[in-house]
């Protein structure tokens, strides 16, 4: 099958809708988390997910923090008021939605999660060092993560550490690991790695080939809907900068 692999969209519909006409025609979506918080797109961008063909989606810490499973105070500032803002947007059948969604999910030979097999929800895999750690807490041969925004992979290699690679390239990055690995799509509505366009990946499930891809998108209507709907304006500066 393709499929389209997909996290962290933080309410930013216009990223979303890039993605999917750039992706085309896919077998199966799968979302890593983070459906809402920071943007203005919560219930659109739900609303856009929900029918999508062969659907798996978990759930992240901005969407448990929208359903008041979690408290905001471990949010900064800024993300605190978001999550706020998203809990009083949210429609009952957006909201009945995302209190479905399972923290991990296992297929076959991959692992599903949005921070970490070790900690769903919470804990950030951004080195080789907690890489080398949440190793052991999954038995497929693929474990999927989303949260920190960054389009990484971690592969074991057959070496006690495990190697790190970052994809940042103008152009897609192609890969078909052998080893077990780690594998990050990026974000599509905020990403962080210095690169504003939106991130996602294709994955073919018979090869197990990991493709990468980059879109651009219209960042200045979306500050513009985060700026009328009262949000912080943090999150529009960052969103020019991929920060």
């Amino acid at each position: 099958m393709r499929i389209l692999v997909i996290s962290d969209i933080h309410s930013n519909l216009t990223a979303l809708q890039a993605v999917m006409e750039t992706a085309g025609a896919v077998d199966a979506v799968w979302c890593l988390g983070d459906l809402v918080g920071y943007g203005p797109d919560p219930n659109e961008c739900i609303e856009k997910i929900r029918p999508l063909p062969n659907l798996t989606c978990l759930l992240g810490n901005h969407d448990a923090a929208a359903l008041g499973m979690i408290d905001i105070n471990a949010f900064n500032h800024d993300a605190q008021l978001s999550a706020l803002w998203t809990q009083r947007q949210l429609t009952k059948e957006n909201n009945d939605f995302l209190s479905n969604l399972s923290e991990i999910i296992y297929k076959e030979n991959v692992t599903l999660t949005h921070g970490s097999p070790r900690n769903p929800i919470w804990e950030y895999i951004m080195d080789p060092y907690s890489a080398a750690e949440n190793f052991k807490h999954f038995n497929t041969a693929i474990c999927m993560v989303g949260h920190s925004h960054l389009p990484i992979s971690f592969e074991l290699n057959g070496v006690k550490n495990p190697q790190l690679k970052t994809h940042k390239s103008d152009s897609s990055f192609t890969a078909s690991f052998k080893n077990k690995v780690i594998l990050n799509p990026g974000s599509v509505g905020q990403p962080r790695d210095h690169d504003s366009r939106a991130s996602f990946a294709i994955f073919e499930d018979t090869t197990l080939t990991w493709s990468l891809h980059r879109v651009k998108y219209d960042i200045a209507s979306v500050q513009n809907r985060i700026t009328q709907a009262g949000l912080p304006s943090r999150h529009a500066m960052r969103l020019a900068f991929g920060w």
